[in-house]
């Protein structure tokens, strides 16, 4: 117990791959799961470790931050149209470079795509809710509390969130650039967390909207269907590399208040 609090980030982050891992395999050999990767693991992972880091005032301002809605239109608009601006964007370059006409058969109506993103954003099994709380809720937080720039802790956040997406290439079907995606999106996602006051809610709603209509539902498998996917990353990328450059007083530092939290390792959090 000791060890978990005098190193808070480094535990979330080996109890999220072992129960994302370890227990999705268990998971499948009982037949229980599709496959041996278990989405749940950074909830559940900063579920433990947060009460014994910050005590229960941790857990309320996780829960805080999963309800924190009061941060203006412009980011509900920004959280749920940036997605949509990537996919169209995709949409345009794929057919520019020769792919033929997308087709929404395996979209759905306009219900279908509310109900999905719904589902999303209150599925606990599902990439949204599974892993905001953990990646943003906890971990970010955590790493701009304890002095790192936005920035820096970003580019530490960055690769832990890809090598956690690992297994997927290899059941889920991933291909190696498919990496650049959750990397891109994780700068992202601090840019809007830290605009927003620390809101998890933003960002889980941005997370349910990018994974509503996936680029690879508009086409049948073929040449169109993997430029696509790859279209889609680098896009992601163009974003995330845009908003570093032009917003360069966010990313240096030091965090919003809000956006930061310091654990105090005697049960109770200081969270400014």
């Amino acid at each position: 117990m000791s060890a978990v609090r005098r190193h808070p980030i480094i535990t979330f982050f080996v109890l999220t791959y072992a129960l994302t891992f370890l227990g999705g395999w268990a998971l499948y050999a009982a037949g229980v799961w599709p496959i041996p990767f278990f989405t749940a693991g950074p909830l559940l992972a900063a579920l433990i470790v947060i009460p014994i880091t910050q005590g229960w005032a941790g857990l309320r301002e996780l829960g805080s931050r999963m309800i924190r809605w009061r941060v203006g239109w412009i980011w509900y608009a920004v959280a749920i149209g940036l997605p949509l601006g990537i996919l169209l964007v995709t949409v345009g370059l794929n057919v520019a470079l020769g792919a033929g006409a997308p087709s929404l058969a395996q979209v759905g109506p306009l219900s279908t795509i509310i109900v999905v993103f719904a589902v999303r954003l209150i599925n606990p099994l599902d990439g949204p809710l599974g892993e905001e709380p953990g990646w943003r809720g906890f971990a970010l937080p955590g790493l701009q509390g304890a002095g790192y720039s936005p920035l820096l802790a970003t580019l530490i956040l960055a690769p832990l969130i890809a090598v956690w997406h690992l297994p997927l290439a290899f059941f889920g079907g991933m291909k190696p650039l498919d990496f650049l995606g959750p990397i891109a999106f994780t700068f992202v996602a601090t840019w809007l967390f830290n605009h927003t006051g620390g809101s998890v809610l933003m960002t889980l709603v941005m997370h349910a909207a990018e994974g509503t209509i996936r680029p690879n539902d508009l086409w049948a498998a073929g040449a169109a269907q993997v430029q696509a996917g790859l279209l889609y990353s680098v896009v992601w990328c163009a974003v995330a590399i845009g908003l570093v450059i032009f917003d360069r007083q966010l990313w240096r530092g030091p965090a919003p208040a809000r956006a930061t939290v310091q654990p105090a390792y005697g049960g109770e959090s200081r969270v400014r």
